[in-house]
């Protein structure tokens, strides 16, 4: 069963962009850049919302902008999701007041290599609560404003937070914290989830005797991996607290997104302590106040990264990710196969895209939106990606096997392809997509063959399917199989015949 966002009573799939992390701090800016995003297929957009502007002098705050950016979005008929940069950005604490940066005691800073830097430490206790009470003021002005409208549907909470540079924080605070016991919250959840923890962690903790009582170094090691999970915890306890005000206030979903560790990175080389797949069972340890952990997803292996997230009660939602042709195809994988609550290329705003790919993918996906909503409700619905490496996909689906390849007709071979199938009917396909063909095998013993008995174009008018050009001939290959070329993006139904 997928987890769905539920806006209005109904299941919303967000196709998103998240914006420059500028473009939202001036209204003015943005005021001819929300016809663009809607005009794009956009039914949403994600947007920076930082401390500084919200509460320039302390305990004064200022809502102009927020109230202005619902005003437009409203208008622009989008949903939002607010990025909420406090205490983080990046790792680093740019977004922070200056009156916050000034006060270096009161708010104290992580020590690497034997400096202080200018990022805030999250064992810092006042740090915690001016970032959690201004969040909270946010989270009440957007109930006063906004809980008749809904026009903000989820919060991500700072942004891809951690330690760069090392890999853990190495202030006074911070190695007293190390040589401290690990808490029995975390220690009890590991003992508790042994089974279920991502390998990684579970790897590490048993590798050093899967103890459930000592200090950091004891339970976990001395190693870079061991300072992640620490980092990991500290992080974890702070950003759930402040989250933790902010639901207290006005409760809608939550998350926390993540900068993401490629190849033979090691933590320092990434934020230290940001929700990486590894340590999502420490995040998810630490408090409730968070819904979910969501991957910046950028890195060339899609897939694999897709399916780290969606798993153990975590829905995958995509914040960040790239655009243009890339990102045109990844989004069928990521909501048809993973059941991906929403999808959001970075940088929407300034996306150049000549032959709108991401756009007619946007509105192809938003055509077919209640009907691929129920389905990933159900699971019967697979996506794919196609291409040289992985030129074919298989997958069982409406009582057949389902073999989907790369399209080939006259000599001509698709080099990629993309796309989605439902299972809409008995002997009934609904599929999106283009650069692959699909064969059907019945599953069910008795030794039938499976025939195309038809193969038709169409769309869907207010939930209604409407038939277009009915398909034959070189567009199925003389009915050896369903087609979706190389050329454009097609929506298609088939249903299927048994013969001996």
């Amino acid at each position: 069963m997928a987890t769905q966002l539920i806006v209005d009573g109904k299941p919303f799939l967000m196709l998103s962009g998240e914006l420059h992390n500028s473009s939202s701090s001036s209204l003015e800016y943005m005021q001819p850049i929300w016809p663009r995003l809607a005009a794009m297929g956009l039914n949403s957009v994600v947007t920076p919302l930082s401390w500084e502007l919200i509460e320039p002098t302390e305990g004064s705050f200022d809502f102009t902008l927020v109230d202005g950016l619902l005003k437009q979005a409203r208008d622009a008929h989008q949903r939002v999701v607010f990025l909420w940069l406090a205490s983080w950005k990046n790792g680093m604490s740019s977004y922070a007041p200056v009156w916050v940066k000034r006060d270096t005691r009161r708010f104290p800073r992580v020590v690497l290599h034997g400096s202080e830097v200018e990022v805030l430490s999250p064992a810092g206790a006042a740090t915690q609560e001016a970032d959690a009470r201004a969040f909270a003021a946010l989270m009440h002005h957007i109930k006063d404003v906004d809980s008749q409208n809904h026009t903000v549907v989820m919060m991500q909470v700072e942004n891809e937070v951690g330690i760069l540079g090392d890999s853990r924080d190495h202030s006074d605070a911070a190695d007293k914290a190390f040589a401290s016991p690990v808490p029995e919250e975390l220690t009890g959840y590991l003992k508790a989830h042994r089974d279920a923890l991502y390998p990684d962690l579970r790897a590490l903790w048993e590798a050093n005797g899967a103890k459930t009582a000592g200090a950091w170094a004891e339970v976990f090691g001395s190693t870079a991996r061991a300072n992640e999970v620490f980092m990991a915890w500290r992080y974890a306890r702070f950003i759930h607290a402040v989250a933790a005000r902010g639901k207290a206030a006005y409760n809608i979903p939550m998350y926390v997104n993540t900068w993401l560790a490629e190849g033979n990175a090691q933590p320092g080389d990434y934020p230290s302590g940001c929700p990486e797949p590894w340590v999502v069972d420490v995040w998810k340890a630490a408090g409730q106040a968070l819904d979910f952990y969501a991957p910046d997803l950028y890195a060339s292996n899609f897939v694999e990264w897709c399916k780290r997230y969606h798993r153990d009660g975590n829905p995958l939602y995509m914040p960040e990710t790239n655009g243009g042709p890339a990102g045109a195809a990844n989004i069928f994988y990521a909501v048809g196969e993973e059941a991906a609550m929403g999808f959001s290329p970075f940088a929407i705003d300034a996306q150049r895209e000549d032959k709108g790919e991401l756009t007619a993918s946007y509105k192809a996906i938003a055509n077919l939106a209640p009907p691929l909503l129920e389905h990933q409700a159900s699971g019967d619905v697979h996506g794919f990606l196609l291409d040289k490496n992985q030129p074919s996909a298989d997958f069982n689906l409406g009582g057949y096997a389902v073999h989907v390849a790369l399209d080939e007709i006259f000599g001509h071979h698709a080099e990629s392809g993309f796309g989605l199938i439902m299972a809409t009917g008995k002997d009934e396909f609904l599929g999106v997509g283009k650069g692959f063909r699909v064969s059907f095998k019945a599953l069910a013993p008795g030794g039938l063959q499976v025939g195309i008995a038809t193969e038709d174009e169409g769309t869907f008018d207010d939930g209604k399917w409407v038939p277009g050009r009915r398909l034959n001939g070189d567009e199925n290959d003389q009915g050896k199989a369903w087609r979706f070329d190389s050329w454009q993006l097609k929506t298609e139904k088939a249903t299927l015949y048994r013969f001996e």
